[in-house]
């Protein structure tokens, strides 16, 4: 009985020191921590866009589009993603952030969508134009915009979401019957983001000068879900779903001053990024 209690006692300390070294060895796992790592990352979008009203005014001029509808512009899969002299033609997204815990890290980055007003559509305008092109009163009047000289309007280089988030990261590997073996981890993630809007804004408005040029034209802001997945401890692979609110009160859209536009309207992205995860 007496040797029975012992091979017991033998059997459990040994069992629970295997248990203590697990631990520990999981411990050890490099993705068993995130507090300290930075990131980055680049990656492509799709966007789509609710309608809005759009308001356009100067000095001869005054009127609304009403219930604009837009769309984005896809390059497709194109090496213009990776090449460093074509990389802002396509639909992008940058990020660079920190891991200030396990959990939770901070991001700066840019989403560089692109927006463009479908030409081939009707739409009632409201207001008055006082110039030599469209002259006259609006009240809801339908105006198609296929001949182009009434208006062309988009942020096509681009729509750019500069913005900085704080994002949750949980490791869900276990969940899903993976053990940590630092090669593949799965994470879920979710995240709050504001930013400012700086838009290249190309417009050819009433027949005036075409105009193409940066400027900081609102604000934005953000919320996001999407899955990690993240290979031999410092690379992966995310996707997003991201859908944000807009609004822009000072968009350029001639060359002179007096000319300006405004307009609001929600967002939705769908991204996939490539990244890499490291200690410095």
């Amino acid at each position: 009985m007496k040797n029975l209690f012992t091979a017991a006692f033998v059997a459990f300390l040994f069992t629970n020191c295997l248990s203590a070294q697990e631990e520990i060895k999981l411990q050890d796992k490099y993705t068993a921590h995130n507090k300290g790592k930075f990131f980055i990352s680049w990656g492509g979008n799709r966007e789509s866009y609710t309608k809005s009203d759009v308001t356009f005014r100067g000095k001869d001029y005054n009127f609304t589009v009403d219930n604009m509808t837009a769309h984005d512009k896809p390059k497709g899969w194109h090496v213009d993603y990776i090449n460093p002299g074509r990389m802002t033609i396509p639909q992008t997204n940058f990020r660079l952030g920190y891991f200030f815990s396990d959990h939770y890290s901070v991001t700066i980055g840019v989403d560089h969508m692109k927006y463009v007003m479908t030409q081939d559509q009707t739409a009632n305008v409201t207001g008055h134009i006082d110039g030599a092109v469209h002259n006259g009163l609006y009240n809801n009047t339908p105006v198609n915009f296929s001949d182009e000289t009434f208006l062309t309007y988009e942020h096509t280089d681009g729509l750019n979401y500069v913005h900085t988030e704080v994002s949750r990261f949980d490791d869900i590997s276990s969940w899903l019957g993976l053990p940590n073996t630092d090669k593949v981890q799965i994470n879920l993630t979710e995240g709050l983001g504001l930013g400012l809007l700086y838009p290249k804004t190309n417009t050819m408005l009433l027949g005036k000068e075409r105009h193409d040029d940066f400027h900081v034209s609102g604000y934005g802001t953000s919320v996001k879900a999407g899955l990690n997945f993240t290979f031999f401890k410092h690379f992966y692979v995310q996707g997003e779903l991201k859908g944000g609110y807009i609004n822009m009160q000072d968009i350029r859209t001639t060359k002179s001053t007096d000319d300006s536009a405004f307009q609001d309207f929600f967002f939705l992205q769908r991204i996939i990024a490539f990244g890499g995860i490291f200690k410095i």
